[in-house]
């Protein structure tokens, strides 16, 4: 049996007894999650364009609904806006090992489906399970090299996606093996829109959810698809990859649950500024430094963040300032804290920002480096106007599993992400909070929202 064989089997066998009550649990927490980051989205651009392409292709309403604007379409329409809506914040999760974001592909191409299927919150957490134990394996399939052309949430995601609504659908393991070669012949998604500030990162998970419902749908009825589209001669790995482990697509099916491994995001900004943003903010509070007192900040990094974050010297939009690490520690130095209201009112405007972003640099750090994927170590070294010099460490920036957002937490960064985009009222969010942590207790996803 191959390792993709395997990975089918597994998918097909799982149900929902076997879920372990933190699986349970921390689906809930991770849908909560990206519902906060979709409607933390409306009426930011480009959202509205994709909000008016699916009303002009699709039909006017439809059993799906669309989060940003409280309306309805085809499960395909709504999986894409609801996907590009909860990619804009960066406030969505990360999974270190597979560097894969889950949430924003998995989550839309399920409920959508769901809601089109008529089935209940049980099976949409068991199908959301599905899609984050398969996409996150293969992920860490792809390697290393993969992410340094590739953005994996774009490539990998689509084949995440099409996985839950494929376990919504009730497929056999040859209807898998099918759909991940219908999925993966369709997964596309280039870092190179990070140079100019472009609004690919968007289409890049509303394609990614929408096709791997496609590649479910069209499967269902009876599609076929590349048979060994992941380990195979001219598959996604030989096409997209050097350091393919074709093993880690079956590592620890059904005792590893790989979906509790993944973080949540605190600051709002990519992940890869995250652990320099808490060892900076960690020695300034130790020290008793201000912003003005620091003359330099050199941050020790794995490449992966030279390959995403070196693009970004000077930002041109708030959403590329978010990639810029000068930046991203110039708000946590200057503001104590690097959220969406500090993005949006201070990254591109305020000039002490701006000054303290020309203090940092990015070093390529073996340990860091080695330790990458599975663990995102923070490592900076801070000169001071005084002359000293300070290191500031931390080995689980916050939200990673070890060092996790709890109910309360994530509930307050719900009400800050819905107050910032005014989607919802403190009332309404809280009751949607609760509602979100009874999912499995819903009968039917239709008109959940």
């Amino acid at each position: 049996m191959s390792h993709t064989q395997a990975l089918c089997r597994f998918l097909v066998e799982l149900n929902y007894p076997q879920l372990p009550e933190a699986v349970l649990a921390r689906t809930e927490d991770l849908y909560l999650d990206w519902l906060a980051s979709a409607l933390a989205s409306q009426g930011a651009h480009p959202i509205p364009l994709f909000e008016r392409y699916a009303q002009k292709m699709g039909p006017a309403t439809g059993p799906a609904q669309v989060i940003v604007n409280a309306g309805s379409s085809s499960a395909y329409f709504a999986a894409l806006v609801n996907a590009a809506s909860s990619h804009l914040v960066e406030q969505d999760d990360l999974h270190n090992s597979s560097v894969l974001h889950p949430a924003t592909v998995v989550f839309p191409a399920a409920l959508a489906a769901a809601q089109d299927l008529g089935k209940s919150g049980r099976e949409l957490l068991l199908a959301s399970v599905a899609g984050y134990e398969a996409g996150i394996r293969i992920g860490e399939f792809m390697g290393r090299s993969h992410y340094r052309i590739f953005h994996t949430t774009a490539t990998v995601g689509t084949l995440a996606a099409a996985v839950a609504v494929g376990k919504l659908l009730a497929f056999n393991e040859e209807q898998f093996i099918n759909l991940l070669g219908s999925a993966g012949t369709q997964a596309a998604g280039l870092w190179e829109f990070l140079r100019d500030a472009a609004d690919s990162k968007q289409l890049h998970t509303a394609k990614a959810a929408a096709d791997g419902l496609l590649a479910a749908y069209l499967t269902a009825d009876g599609l076929s698809g590349a048979r060994n589209i992941l380990e195979g001669d001219q598959g996604l790995a030989a096409g997209m990859s050097t350091d393919a482990q074709p093993s880690k697509l079956s590592a620890g099916l059904g005792s590893r649950w790989a979906l509790l491994e993944t973080s949540f995001k605190f600051h709002a900004s990519c992940r890869h500024t995250h652990p320099a943003a808490d060892a900076l903010l960690d020695l300034m509070q130790r020290e008793g430094l201000a912003a003005a007192d620091i003359a330099k900040v050199q941050t020790r990094v794995h490449q992966g963040a030279i390959d995403v974050l070196g693009r970004v010297t000077v930002p041109a939009s708030v959403h590329q300032a978010k990639f810029s690490m000068g930046t991203v520690l110039g708000l946590i130095a200057v503001h104590g804290k690097a959220g969406l209201t500090e993005f949006h009112q201070l990254a591109l405007s305020d000039h002490a920002v701006a000054a303290f972003r020309d203090k940092v640099s990015m070093t390529l750090d073996r340990e860091v480096d080695d330790a990458y994927p599975q663990r995102w170590l923070g490592r900076v070294t801070v000169t001071c106007v005084d002359g000293r010099t300070l290191h500031g460490a931390i080995d689980e920036p916050k939200g990673d599993p070890g060092n996790t957002l709890n109910r309360g937490q994530l509930a307050d960064k719900f009400q800050r992400l819905c107050q910032f985009s005014g989607a919802r009222t403190p009332a309404q969010a809280s009751a949607l909070i609760e509602k979100t942590w009874n999912l499995r207790n819903a009968v039917s996803m239709a008109h959940w929202l």
